[in-house]
Parts: C-alpha cells; sequence; structure tokens
C-alpha cells in the first residue's frame, strides 16, 4: 500500500507540472508543506523593523505553511519569466537625454498586472486537478498577496537558489520570474524527492548586485533592509520619501531593477534568449492609445509604451489620466499622488545635461506641482525645484 500511495504521489506530480506548462507557466514544482528554514528568521528580521510600513508581512501565518492552510501537504509553485528584449535599466539611463529625460518603470509594470494574469490560470490548474484526480481536497492559490513566501517555497519546489539580492535565480531563466503557488491537502511526491537537496547557490564571491545598490538596501549578503530600498519607497512607502535617499533614486519613477539588472545570470539569460522570451504576452510591454497617452498641450499625444517613459509625461498626468493608463497595471499600487510624488524626485535628479529648453519647461512643470494642494507631492516638487537650480550652470 505505502509503495502504491508514492507512486499515486509521483504521478500527480508528473501530471501537474506538465498541466502547468501547458496553461503558459515556465516552471513548476512541488514542495512539501514544511517549515522552511529561511522562515525561522523571518522574526528576527521583523524584529529589526526592516518590514517599515509592510504591516501584511507580520501576519503570522507566513512562518509556515501548515499555518496558512490547516492539514496542508503540498505546495505547487509556478514561475512565468517577464524577460523581455528590451534593455536592461543600467543600460537605458546610463545614455541621459537631456531633451526629455526618462525615467524607469519596473519590468515588471510593463504589462498587465501580473496578478490578474497568474491568478486566473492557477484556478485553472485548480479547476483541472479536481477534475483530474477525483478526491476531496481543498486547495488555495496566491500570487504575492497572501500568506506564502513564494521564493522560498520555490526553492524547495527545485526551481532555484536565493540569491544575495534575496530573488530566487533560476539558472536557465535567471531572475525575472513571476512566481504563484498552490497550497493543497492533496499529497504530492516533492519534485526534489525525500532525500534531495534544493538547487546550488550559484552566487559564488559575486556581489554585484550589493555593490549596485545606489542606497544600499543591502545591509549583509542575503539580507535586505527594505526601508533603504527605492522600489519601497517608491510602491509601499505612502508619506514623504526620506531626504537622503532622494537624489541616489536617480529617474527611478516606480520599483527598481538594478541588483537584477548587474547579475550575471540574468546577462547569461539575455545572451541566450531563451525560447520562453514573450510566451505570455501580457507581461511584454504594452503601447497606450492615443486617447489615453495624452495629457495636454506640454507632451504631445503620440502612443506610449512604460518603458522608459518620459518623466515629464508621468508628473503631467491628472488623476483621471492617471487611472486610464494604468488601470491595469501593477504600477497603480503607487497611488495616483505616490506616482506624481516619485516624478517630481526623478525631475529633480535630472539636471545634469538638459538642454536650457528643457530645464526651463521642467522648471514650470514642477512650480506647478509646487503650488498643488496636496502637500506630500508639494514638498517634493519644492526639493525638486531646489536641485534643479542648485545644478544649473553658472551664466
Amino acid at each position: 500500500m505505502k509503495f502504491m500511495l508514492s507512486t499515486q504521489e509521483r504521478e500527480r506530480t508528473a501530471w501537474v507540472t506538465r498541466k502547468a506548462s501547458e496553461l503558459g507557466f515556465d516552471l513548476s514544482g512541488v514542495a512539501p508543506a514544511s517549515r522552511f528554514p529561511e522562515l525561522d528568521k523571518l522574526g528576527e528580521w521583523l524584529d529589526r523593523g526592516h518590514a517599515g510600513e509592510m504591516r501584511y508581512l507580520h501576519d503570522p501565518r507566513r512562518l509556515s505553511l501548515e499555518r496558512a492552510m490547516e492539514g496542508a501537504k503540498s505546495v505547487i509553485v509556478c514561475g512565468a519569466s517577464y524577460r523581455t528584449e528590451e534593455p536592461f535599466s543600467t543600460q537605458v539611463l546610463a545614455r541621459p537625454d537631456g531633451e526629455r529625460p526618462r525615467g524607469w518603470i519596473s519590468r515588471y509594470g510593463w504589462g498587465d498586472d501580473y496578478h490578474d494574469v497568474l491568478l486566473p490560470r492557477l484556478r485553472a490548474l485548480m479547476a483541472a486537478m479536481r477534475q483530474e484526480f477525483g478526491e476531496e481536497f481543498r486547495a488555495h492559490a496566491y500570487v504575492d498577496t497572501g500568506p506564502v513566501v513564494e521564493r522560498v517555497a520555490a526553492k524547495y519546489a527545485g526551481l532555484g537558489w536565493l540569491a544575495k539580492n534575496t530573488c530566487l535565480i533560476n539558472q536557465n531563466l535567471g531572475s525575472f520570474l513571476f512566481l504563484g503557488a498552490i497550497v493543497t491537502t492533496l499529497a504530492f511526491e516533492p519534485t526534489l524527492g525525500l532525500a534531495e537537496a534544493p538547487p546550488r547557490d550559484l552566487c559564488g564571491s559575486c556581489r554585484r548586485c550589493l555593490d549596485a545598490c545606489p542606497t544600499q538596501a543591502f545591509v549583509a549578503p542575503y539580507v535586505m533592509d527594505p526601508r533603504r530600498c527605492i522600489a519601497y519607497f517608491t510602491i509601499e512607502l505612502r508619506g514623504s520619501i526620506p531626504q537622503e535617499f532622494r537624489p541616489a533614486m536617480g529617474q527611478m519613477v516606480f520599483g527598481c531593477d538594478i541588483c537584477q539588472d548587474v547579475c550575471p545570470w540574468n546577462q547569461r539569460a539575455a545572451r541566450r534568449g531563451p525560447a520562453t522570451l514573450g510566451r505570455i504576452p501580457e507581461f511584454r510591454p504594452r503601447l497606450i492609445p492615443p486617447e489615453e497617452a495624452a495629457e495636454g498641450t506640454q507632451i504631445d499625444a503620440s502612443p506610449r509604451s512604460l518603458f522608459a517613459p518620459e518623466i515629464e509625461w508621468i508628473a503631467s498626468l491628472d488623476e483621471e489620466q492617471y487611472r486610464r493608463v494604468f488601470r491595469r497595471s501593477p504600477v497603480k499600487r503607487a497611488k495616483y499622488r505616490g506616482l506624481i510624488r516619485n516624478a517630481c524626485v526623478a525631475l529633480g535628479n535630472s539636471g545634469p545635461g538638459l538642454i536650457p529648453e528643457s530645464r526651463d519647461r521642467i522648471l514650470r512643470l514642477l512650480e506647478r506641482l509646487a503650488a498643488s494642494p496636496d502637500e506630500l507631492i508639494a514638498e517634493h516638487a519644492r526639493w525638486a525645484l531646489d536641485r534643479l537650480n542648485a545644478a544649473a550652470p553658472s551664466k
């Protein structure tokens, strides 16, 4: 009977990974719903205050999958690559545009909201499981919004290792991966087997991600303090961005890809050009139609992509235009006032190399924002004005 059960579990794992591929996932694996060693350090990390305003990270169910679902036996982890053929932020922002400075929206924000793309696929996988296995079980799908630390589960499902920048790296696809998980009471054979170790850490002595971080958010290898992270400032933080970090933010408007863009594993994946590139169309940069891209008189109404957009265009959006442009995008997580706040900082950092006409145009835009009734926007616009004026060439 024990042998038959093991055979059944093995067949389930083979079936579910095959089905996940059919549904468009690039990677999939199964891990036991046990307590992962990395999560034992979560309490200490939280006690240090590293979570900042992200209160959801204090959910005690995150400590183990058994807390997330009573009776859980397995977790199925699925990954989808969102790497596209567009260049990295480190390449784009290394060529300043003195006429219309470009900002950076994190690569994962160029297309449709990954929650809206992955969750239906995971639910389709669960529906197929119920039809295929024909027995009662409980299952729940998560995409970065529940009490499951997907990247840790992915490690024990054999999908990659946890890098020094805390991202999951797959040896073939790199780290530009969306992850989703299904926690279930159904038993599967672990992808790695009961005695096989997770993928070996191949970071070696490399510390490019640590050294490249402009705000030094990595307090140690494998340990990040989000309160120093540009992604945290531009997405999670609802109030004022600490002034000490604003200059180092450069032209980052939403998120930050620097620690991934400098990673040799992502460089290798880019050169390799895997067949999965652009497999899920919703993750590719989408073009914003003219009627949605238009903002008024300062910027023309031509269609726009969220790949390296003009910072002035973003800063010029009103709330209605913001909702139209970002209605399907994860960028809406920053909220309107947060995104305009971020654009003000990016404009303040765009001073070197600006041609006089552009400087004058940007100063007028910032002066208008400095008069905003929203003090958060106004304060960051005033900071940007001061910074641009300080960087102005002497006459």
